[in-house]
């Protein structure tokens, strides 16, 4: 019997978290930003495994290590994931077109610019 009920309920769930993480110089979460490319699942021996893969704004990020361990633990705050593994990416390269229509809104009321 699987643990997993929804991969899409789980993965809403994960979202949820990883909006609650923030590049400390930008006003928008980093899901709206665009920096997470993908979330999945694993079930393996009645453990369920997240695997999320990211990338950030830049790749001399001075908060890259605090930000993928930010990612790690939120999305192994979600009650049934046991662990979560965070593979950070640079393909493709991030750029502005990547935030999401909230997170332009965010920065155009805060007078943000990237």
């Amino acid at each position: 019997m699987s643990i997993i009920e929804s991969k899409e309920k789980l993965k809403e769930d994960v979202i949820q978290r990883l909006k609650s993480v923030y590049d400390p110089e930008i006003p928008v979460n980093i899901y709206d930003l665009g920096l997470i490319y993908k979330i999945d699942f694993e079930e393996k021996n009645n453990y369920v495994y997240a695997t999320v893969e990211m990338t950030l704004t830049s790749p001399a990020c001075p908060v890259a290590e605090s930000l993928v361990e930010q990612v790690k633990y939120v999305t192994q705050t979600v009650d049934i994931i046991d662990e979560a593994y965070v593979h950070l990416v640079f393909d493709p390269p991030w750029d502005p077109s990547m935030i999401s229509d909230d997170g332009k809104d965010i920065m155009a009321a805060s007078g943000a610019h990237i």
